[in-house]
């Protein structure tokens, strides 16, 4: 019962906030997406999207795939106790005006390439081999 309980709090505090809830509702509506479009989705830097994925990904909520220099995320969908969790979620977003911007804001940020969005979060500077988890 501790471990359910623990798992849960863990779930629960990796979703209490703004921001994290801003990645949770765009990868419900996209199958997955790149670090650097999730950076560039919050407007922050790449240290601190890379903490809240880390966060999300520690949890149990989002898993991850690094292909190349690229690290892409996508909703859990092997712990199949999360769907009720995600549907409520989504639920709840319905009808925010954040959630709507977002939408509108990630339409744009797809089409420019990551390696695009990486040198503009980098200040122009080249995209370095080594990348963190959330530049790329």
């Amino acid at each position: 019962m501790a471990l359910f309980m623990n798992n849960l709090l863990s779930i629960l505090k990796a979703i209490s906030d703004k921001n994290r809830l801003r990645i949770l509702s765009a990868l419900l509506s996209h199958e997955e997406l790149c670090a650097c479009q999730i950076t560039e989705l919050l407007q922050v830097a790449g240290a601190t999207a890379s903490r809240h994925l880390s966060l999300m990904v520690n949890a149990g909520i989002l898993k991850n795939r690094k292909n190349g220099r690229w690290i892409y995320f996508r909703i859990n969908t092997e712990d199949i106790s999360l769907g009720p969790i995600f549907k409520w979620v989504k639920h709840k977003l319905e009808g925010s005006n954040q959630v709507a911007q977002d939408g509108d804001a990630l339409k744009k940020i797809l089409l420019v390439p990551c390696e695009d969005l990486c040198r503009k979060q980098r200040r122009d500077k080249a995209c370095s081999k080594k990348q963190t988890g959330a530049n790329g």
